[in-house]
């Protein structure tokens, strides 16, 4: 099927080496050290790259992160050590001193010095934040590995067959561990510090008790020794006699576990955070996840065309990056084993878009605590802004459109630069998430709303916080600048809006009258009126000068929870979640003009078009609506539909108008995709066509039965079975309880899903448009199990 792909394999692949690599703190991001000098950085939500490092004239040989995730430290085969700034990608110290190749860096849990070993035989401790060698220790005869203790008190190195323990704040050696007769490849420490393992060429591990230097246990035959998190456990990799990996009780010194399975020289084992699994890597090629309490073979991972030199778990352990010399990187899934797909979309539901006019471009943000900004011509992800923690709430461009804020559940909002991609300012302040952003219209100032009862007034040059606005006695929903910039409205869960003064941060009104939580507050164009929209059912307008009400309308049957303005402020539009129903209101007379009425299910969300003479409305099932503004009468409406039970994973949740003539739109949805519609209108009728959406053209195969399926090349079973897929491809596709299909069955029913059109179903006045389920991305078709598999023909 030429129209149907797997597209790229799940692997970074590069034309180098691939010296090591190591995930951030918090996991989201994830930094590859190669042989040509350069430090590719990724961000997780997606593995697209986010910076390249550029600066060692030689190969990088080690690279670590700070303990808060803010810097990179590498060191490198040009003798030098460099910091560099996570969130620019700026180098901000070189270190100069080795006068042979720099072996490992290394951060203490303080994060305050780093430490270094070159070949020259001397260990140096660098300030971070001076860039200044603080200490040094040289004079032995060879230095061959050397490991921070876990209170960053000591670092422990090897000369040759002795373990020196450095006291880092008098710069002397307070202990000295001798007992090996071979040169000291590697040294480790436990956990919580107390124990220190050292391992030779001649492959023999000793146990040291660290504060004494007493030697607990001798291993022979061993290597590659790995503590367990609780420090109770060590695995080594037994090379002598059968091959395999072996775990160790450190309290009795005996082995309690062997996990057989590599045929060739085991190279690395890691265990997860939990401790409860162990990943190994072989000279075979192949990676494999074991249970430590059962000794089970969970998964066994093939993929790699050369030896596997390391593995790591990602911090939260739900994956596996394997490193080989057949120069890639794999990431597979822990509960699948399957290789990871790596795609453009989020990983979770879209929770907001903003559109940027000047730029064409659209700025969507997720659960999946990640901003995405897109091309809104071509549909193309330009960048992924990662820093956030939790989901972040809402998005908002600048006024000249070249910087974007964000707010979120972490308590924190963040500047960015459009066009690069940097974070500029990271505000901390609030006790609470937040719940809202805004901008002044003259750019110089921030203000953000939380969950601690408070609004705060930020300066964007300096990232300061100006003002901390507090009176409201619940949480603070909304906040909006005025059109002139000169006031501040904020809305909470007290049933009260109130009015501040930019500049003093002075209260100026506070506008009293609903009797239940305020849901959305919205000042007309010209600044001189505000309406309000509350869970007591009424829609409030406010006149700003005076701090008096000039008009409730009513009529709702329940919450109201949407207002905005029309373009010329002649208008306000309201809906209610749940009477689903939206409103057009007249903001001078205050009479109702239009009950929008059509929606079978809860209204999400509203918003008229740049021209104010359409607006659409959506609900909480997916259903998008277009009304006439001047009739009242529905033009369009966009379904999802079908055998396939979808239900809010691809809900149109935020949306945003991309052209004055409303002939195209853009959609957030549930199932982490954006998605752009073009509308063409003929006579009477509207024609609504998808344009481009974000979701990868990746097959999923995962837990996808194919045993006996006939006509795959070599290539499409390896492909296959490296996404998850099970069984053994030969004869036809079986699944108990389920229709047999053959292959042109598949063929003919992935062409048949490919289409990026909407289906128009015909109506005199309000024609449906059905987004139809893609084979683009996981099916969720149940019918039959063959388009869950998604199967590509040669």
């Amino acid at each position: 099927m030429k129209d149907v792909q797997f597209g790229e394999l799940p692997f970074l692949k590069f034309d180098c080496w691939v010296e090591t690599c190591v995930y951030s703190p918090d996991g989201t991001s994830f930094t590859v050290a190669l042989s040509d000098g350069n430090i590719n950085v990724y961000a997780t939500s997606n593995w697209e790259g986010t910076w390249i490092l550029s600066g060692h004239s030689d190969g990088v040989t080690s690279v670590v992160y700070s303990p808060n995730g803010d810097r990179i430290v590498s060191g490198s085969l040009d003798c030098t050590v460099r910091v560099w700034d996570v969130a620019t990608g700026d180098c901000l110290y070189i270190f100069i001193g080795h006068t042979r190749r720099v072996i490992s860096v290394s951060y203490p849990p303080q994060g305050s010095v780093v430490a270094s070993m070159g070949g020259d035989r001397i260990v140096r401790l660098w300030d971070v934040e001076s860039g200044d060698c603080r200490s040094f220790i040289s004079g032995y005869d060879d230095i061959y590995s050397m490991a921070f203790s876990p209170n960053g008190g000591g670092v422990a190195f090897a000369d040759y067959y002795r373990v020196h323990v450095w006291d880092v704040s008098s710069g002397e050696v307070s202990n000295i561990l001798i007992g090996h007769s071979w040169q000291i490849e590697r040294i480790a420490y436990s956990t919580h510090g107390e124990l220190l393992i050292s391992e030779d060429r001649d492959e023999v591990v000793r146990v040291w008790e660290a504060e004494t230097g007493a030697c607990r246990h001798i291993i022979q035959g061993h290597g590659n020794a790995v503590f367990s998190p609780k420090g109770n456990q060590v695995a080594f990799y037994k090379s002598w006699g059968e091959h395999g990996v072996e775990l160790w009780e450190m309290e009795t010194g005996a082995c309690v576990r062997r996990l057989s399975g590599h045929k060739g020289w085991n190279n690395n084992v890691a265990y997860s955070l939990q401790g409860d699994q162990i990943a190994s890597a072989d000279s075979d090629e192949v990676v494999r996840l074991w249970d430590v309490e059962t000794g089970e073979c969970r998964h066994t991972m093939t993929g790699h065309t050369e030896t596997v030199t390391k593995v790591l778990f990602s911090p939260k352990g739900d994956y596996i990056a394997s490193v080989s010399f057949d120069n890639t990187v794999r990431l597979w899934n822990v509960g699948s084993g399957s290789s990871r797909q790596i795609s453009n979309h989020h990983s979770s539901a879209v929770i907001g878009l903003k559109y940027s006019p000047k730029r064409n471009q659209v700025a969507s943000c997720s659960m999946d605590s990640t901003i995405r900004l897109w091309d809104a011509e071509a549909g193309v992800h330009c960048r992924t802004l990662t820093g956030h923690s939790d989901r972040v709430n809402n998005i908002i461009y600048s006024p000249h459109e070249d910087h974007l804020i964000s707010c979120s559940e972490d308590g924190t909002v963040r500047l960015w630069d459009v066009e690069s991609g940097a974070c500029l300012h990271t505000l901390t302040g609030h006790t609470g998430g937040v719940t809202n952003v805004a901008f002044s219209p003259q750019r110089d100032r921030i203000a953000s709303a939380s969950w601690d009862n408070t609004v705060r007034l930020w300066n964007v040059s300096t990232g300061e916080c100006r003002h901390v606005l507090t009176g409201h006695g619940g949480s603070v929903w909304v906040i909006t600048y005025s059109p002139q910039g000169d006031q501040v409205a904020s809305a909470s869960g007290d049933g009260t809006v109130r009015l501040w003064d930019v500049e003093t941060g002075v209260c100026k009104y506070i506008l009293s009258g609903h009797s239940e939580t305020i849901q959305r507050i919205a000042y007309a164009p010209n600044g001189n009126q505000i309406a309000s929209a509350s869970e007591d059912w009424t829609v409030r307008l406010w006149d700003v000068k005076a701090g008096t009400c000039s008009h409730i309308f009513i009529g709702h049957q329940h919450t109201v929870t949407r207002i905005v303005y029309s373009p010329q402020g002649g208008h306000i539009a309201s809906a209610s979640y749940y009477d689903r129903t939206v409103r057009l209101w007249d903001t001078e007379s205050g009479e109702c003009r239009h009950t929008l009425v059509g929606h079978e299910k809860n209204i999400d969300a509203i918003v008229y078009s740049p021209r104010g003479n359409l607006i659409a409305s959506w609900s909480d099932t997916g259903e998008a609506r277009v009304w006439d503004v001047e009739t009242g009468d529905c033009c369009w409406t966009i379904n999802y539909d079908g055998s396939t039970q979808l239900g809010s994973d691809l809900l149109i949740h935020p949306f945003v108008w991309t052209s004055p003539d409303a002939d195209s739109f853009i959609g957030g949805c549930g199932d982490g995709s954006v998605r752009r519609w073009d509308v063409t209108r003929e006579e009477n009728q509207y024609r609504v066509h998808m344009r481009w959406r974000s979701t990868n053209g990746q097959l999923s195969v995962e837990d996808a039965c194919v045993q006996d399926v006939q006509g795959l090349t070599d290539l499409n079973k390896r492909l296959l079975k490296q996404r998850g897929a099970t069984g053994e491809p030969s004869v036809r596709l079986r699944q108990a309880g389920k229709k047999v299909m053959n292959m042109a069955s598949v063929v003919s029913k992935l062409k048949s899903s490919t289409s990026n059109t909407e289906t128009l179903n015909p109506s005199s006045t309000s024609p449906t448009i059905h987004a139809v389920g893609h084979a683009m991305g996981r099916s969720e078709q149940k019918t039959e199990h063959v388009t869950d598999a998604e199967i590509m023909e040669n």
